[in-house]
């Protein structure tokens, strides 16, 4: 077991306090911190810190000792690639709205792009790689976000909540239809609307969202957001294609999964993200980066109703699992309450990432060694070490985040 030195991905919308202040760093930073990567990302990989002082890069560890690292089963599945990217994601803007393939989608994309001969860095790259990018976000503070598609009947409630004159006909389009062919139709006009008629209907609805928040309307949250996006993103179709999605507000320690298809947007909060190894992404729009329309249709799913949220399925008296249906990865939450100072065993299972969020961790292995680890560091364990034990220490409210492989099974 060895711990971690982590990238800090400095993305313009990310916080120049939530990440400092985790690893105890002086706030806020000189410029803004999104993500804290753990992992073995060939863009960004953490590095394992030796005893005596010395950096490797987790990628080149586990290229050199696949099996070792991820264990044989993980190694053979997953073709000698540590399966899942471990993040702390610190939101102060809105992100860009997007969805990721299937892993049939993926490998299609991704052959076909090849040999179409698209450099893997270009800026219209959709699929760099030919793998799933599965993800599960579990709150560290009030966490905001859109993802996946409104009853269609709640939004036509919201549309006509904020009715203008040029609205009306996209409502009365849902109305008629109001299921998943339904949304792909509104879905699709709205994000393919001429520039001019775009600049004549974002106006319209975006002081439609005005009086019903100052009417303290039934839908003043949803409004807020569109606003808020509009304020950010003038004249761009992903602020009328947010009036179809969920508005989610998560507490610390619910999660949202977010499968392949499923259309969604940070807006704003702190979390720990479990993900495939992926960079495949299809955006919708409120970004300056590349959207393609057509493959964003192929690939989006336009299921519709509540967004499940996660509290997490108890195993044991401390820990909470976070089951998905992702191969790739699986997140489970350890707290101790202030005073609690009882040890609790970890299995060796696979490779893990073990994140300590809140109070301070010992980690111990049965050989004596032992790592201290201090909010905001992570440790990697190999799948070839036995299991180790950790306690917390200091007598206060400790919590630790663990990252796992899922089930491998060949």
């Amino acid at each position: 077991m060895e711990l971690l030195r982590n990238a800090v991905r400095p993305y313009a919308w990310g916080s120049r306090t939530a990440i400092p202040q985790l690893q105890g760093r002086p706030v806020p930073a000189p410029h803004p911190e999104a993500e804290l990567w753990m992992g073995a990302h060939p863009g960004d990989p953490s590095h394992v810190l030796g005893p005596d002082g010395t950096e490797l890069s987790l990628l080149e560890l586990v290229d050199a000792d696949p099996v070792g690292q991820l264990g044989e089963d993980c190694a053979q599945r997953w073709g000698n690639r540590l399966p899942f990217l471990l993040k702390i994601l610190a939101a102060e803007e809105p992100l860009s709205m997007q969805a990721h393939p299937s892993a049939a989608q993926a490998a299609e994309g991704h052959a076909r792009e090849e040999k179409l001969g698209i450099p893997r860095d270009a800026s219209n790259r959709n699929y760099p790689d030919p793998t799933a990018k599965p993800e599960l976000v579990c709150a560290l503070t009030e966490f905001h976000a859109l993802a996946g598609f409104r009853d269609p009947h709640r939004t036509v409630k919201l549309l006509k909540a904020i009715e203008t004159p040029g609205l009306g006909k996209y409502t009365g389009l849902l109305e008629a239809q109001p299921d998943p062919a339904g949304l792909r139709a509104l879905f699709t006009t709205w994000i393919t609307l001429p520039q001019s008629a775009l600049d004549e209907l974002l106006p319209e609805v975006l002081d439609a969202c005005v009086r019903h928040v100052q009417d303290h309307g039934e839908f003043a949250t949803e409004c807020r957001t569109i606003l808020e996006l509009g304020e950010t993103h003038p004249r761009d179709a992903g602020v009328l294609a947010a009036l179809l999605l969920n508005r989610l507000t998560l507490r610390a320690g619910e999660a949202i999964y977010l499968p392949a298809g499923n259309l969604h947007l940070y807006l704003h909060g702190t979390a720990v993200e479990i993900l495939a190894n992926s960079d495949n992404i299809l955006r919708c729009g409120l970004t300056p980066k590349h959207v393609d329309v057509p493959e964003l249709l192929r690939v989006v799913d336009f299921a519709c109703g509540e967004m499940p949220v996660q509290h997490g399925e108890c195993a044991g008296q401390r820990m909470a699992v976070y089951h998905t249906d992702a191969p790739e990865f699986e997140l489970s939450r350890v707290e101790w309450a202030a005073g609690d100072d009882a040890e609790l065993e970890v299995d060796s299972a696979g490779p893990q990432i073990l994140l300590c969020t809140e109070g301070d961790l010992l980690v111990l292995a049965s050989d004596g060694e032992q790592v201290e680890l201090r909010r905001g560091q992570s440790v990697w364990l190999p799948a070839a070490d036995p299991a180790v034990r950790i306690r917390p220490v200091g007598g206060v409210r400790t919590q630790l985040f663990r990252a796992t492989a899922g089930a491998c099974e060949l």
